[in-house]
């Protein structure tokens, strides 16, 4: 199993920056996809982006719509890290955010394609 530890969730005010970062461990990381998934209480886990990699070279990425133009995921195979740019954020951006790992041959973007979670750093955004 892949270990996923995230980082870089805070405080910021509206329209402004973070980026995020998941360490990963304990596997092939060219072998996996990665997903940044956010939640709020009392809702389902929502995705946000994922990226995936062949060989040593950009598969593809894909975002939600709510965050397409704003958000930029990104990684450093050979660090095992990834990396989400969450650039103009609002309010309603908000929310605990996790890292997701899932085998690459496997497809879907629901956290139920997604075997291997981290814990999830807070990011709160204030008018």
């Amino acid at each position: 199993q892949v270990q996923l530890v995230e980082s870089g969730g805070g405080l910021v005010q509206a329209g402004g920056s973070l980026r995020l970062s998941c360490a990963a461990s304990g596997g092939t990381f060219s072998r996996y996809a990665l997903g940044w998934f956010r939640q709020v209480p009392g809702k389902e886990r929502e995705f946000v982006a994922a990226i995936r990699w062949s060989g040593s070279s950009i598969y593809y990425t894909n975002y939600a719509d709510s965050v397409k133009g704003r958000f930029t995921i990104s990684g450093d195979n050979a660090k095992n890290t990834v990396y989400l740019q969450l650039n103009s954020l609002k309010p309603e951006d908000t929310a605990i955010y996790y890292c997701a790992a899932k085998k690459a041959v496997v497809g879907g973007t629901g956290p139920g394609d997604f075997g291997s979670w981290g814990q999830g750093t807070q990011v709160t955004v204030f008018a």
